[in-house]
């Protein structure tokens, strides 16, 4: 028993001279595979944190949901048991409710405008905001514009939306924009999508471009349709009693990392979504891009989304964004 006791005291030991030879190392966590942007995205912003800190710091990235689905790792860097996440902003509806103007139906007329919002004003309020949950929020990578795939037709108008059994995520809007269009949203960790289409839970689902060639969801979806039906921003946070034990210089490092990871990222996005295309009609997808953007525009379950919104929070942040433009 006494040998027992004094091996394990020396691993710790061990473990913790280790460490403290090894300086701080940070765990990042996300839910897409290593091939993925996101991935990209973490190990840009590790070299970056590693090179800048001298080796002080070390990012270890834990990407396809290693260490929880979203709401998990959310929690998880909230109680600080992971250090820095990156999850779909939409999960922040619920504690932080005006996060949702973001995922409000063809908010934002271009890549160019969302970055100009996220990045600035109302962007920076946000993640100031997440100070309230423990959080210190550092950036806005992008997830890109929601498209609709499925396996019963090409949507071209809001009418071929009706009766769709549809993923979607923990957007208070597009859950009641696509309800509102008659279909029949279900929420869904993005961990259970696939088999959940595989086996016809769900028959459809929602998500940017670089996603559903990532999650290789064309292996058990027939049509993508261009729909670009909401801009969707990632966020990554870190947690806040970590960020606040760093040096002022670690911190200004670790927050320009992660802009500068972003603006990879994005510029990667843009660059890659055609060849994405390309992949997903090679392995079998019919692509749809003749898609009436402008009779979902108008559409009442698009403007009575909206309304919501306003008559929640009034039309303020809306306009700010708007004009924006």
């Amino acid at each position: 028993m006494k040998k027992t006791i004094g091996l394990i005291a020396a691993t710790v030991l061990l473990a913790s001279t280790s460490m403290g030879m090894a300086g701080t190392v940070l765990k990042f966590a996300h839910a897409a595979p290593p091939t993925d942007l996101q991935e990209k995205l973490a190990q840009f912003f590790a070299k970056e944190v590693k090179d800048k800190t001298n080796g002080e710091i070390t990012v270890q990235t834990y990407p396809q949901g290693q260490l929880g689905d979203d709401q998990q790792m959310l929690n998880g860097t909230r109680s600080g048991i992971i250090d820095i996440q990156m999850t779909g902003l939409a999960i922040m509806n619920g504690m932080q409710p005006e996060t949702a103007v973001f995922d409000l139906p063809y908010m934002f007329a271009s890549r160019q405008h969302a970055y100009k919002v996220l990045d600035g004003e109302v962007g920076k309020k946000i993640l100031a905001d997440m100070a309230k949950f423990g959080m210190k929020g550092l950036a806005f990578p992008e997830n890109g514009y929601r498209n609709i795939t499925n396996n019963r037709k090409p949507i071209r108008e809001p009418e071929d939306v009706v009766g769709l059994k549809i993923r979607t995520n923990t957007s208070v809007p597009l859950n009641a924009m696509f309800a509102d269009l008659g279909a029949n949203p279900q929420p869904l960790p993005i961990a259970e999508l696939y088999t959940a289409l595989e086996t016809g839970v769900v028959e459809a689902q929602e998500h940017p471009i670089n996603v559903t060639h990532s999650f290789r969801y064309d292996e058990v979806q027939k049509y993508l349709s261009l729909t670009e039906h909401s801009y969707s921003s990632l966020f990554i946070s870190m947690n806040l009693k970590k960020f606040n034990s760093l040096t002022p210089e670690q911190q200004k490092i670790i927050e320009e990392a992660a802009q500068d990871a972003t603006d990879y990222q994005r510029e990667l996005s843009i660059e890659k979504e055609e060849g994405f295309i390309k992949d997903l009609q090679d392995r079998g997808m019919q692509v749809n891009r003749d898609v009436d953007k402008a009779a979902f525009q108008a559409n009442p379950a698009i403007t009575a989304t909206w309304a919501k919104y306003n008559e929640q929070f009034g039309p303020e942040t809306i306009e700010k964004i708007q004009a924006a433009k």
